[in-house]
């Protein structure tokens, strides 16, 4: 095999271990949020630029309390900041975590795909007659193509 990107391998206890840690995480983060696409889309967000204008603007709020209606609600947006403060560099601990783990399946899949194309091309070259014609025909579904429509000439 050519392409060895990555080699893991899990004992029974890394992955018991690991299955209680997700459970952990899905039983805390159970009340968070989950946003559809159209939600996303349609949402105010903060970006850095933002971010200290609405601090600065709670501190503004905090400091003149008499100037803000009785329908605004100065102690939830309080909290919500809190709360993000609190939060955000376990959110950041969180994306690297999810980054490794995307990085590796990918990493994975491509040592699979780059070990079953250099099988194939065996398959290919020695495969005659050796019993593995099945095996050919199922890996050359992969390559399978249907043919192009003809493109109609242009006058």
């Amino acid at each position: 095999m050519t392409q060895n990107l990555i080699s893991v391998h899990f004992s029974d206890a890394d992955i018991a271990a690991l299955d209680d840690a997700i459970g952990t995480l899905e039983r805390i983060f159970a009340s968070f949020l989950e946003l559809t696409p159209e939600d996303r889309r349609t949402l105010a967000k903060m970006g850095d630029k933002s971010e200290a204008f609405c601090r600065q603007t709670l501190v503004v709020l905090a400091q003149n309390a008499q100037m803000i209606p009785p329908s605004f609600n100065l102690a939830e947006a309080q909290n919500d900041l809190a709360a993000l403060d609190l939060m955000r560099p376990r959110f950041t601990r969180l994306r690297q975590i999810l980054g490794k783990v995307e990085d590796t399946e990918t990493a994975l899949g491509s040592d699979i795909l780059s070990a079953a194309l250099e099988g194939y091309a065996f398959a290919k070259v020695f495969g005659k007659g050796a019993g593995l014609e099945a095996l050919r025909e199922a890996m050359s579904a992969r390559y399978t193509r249907k043919p192009k429509a003809p493109t109609p000439p242009t006058a």
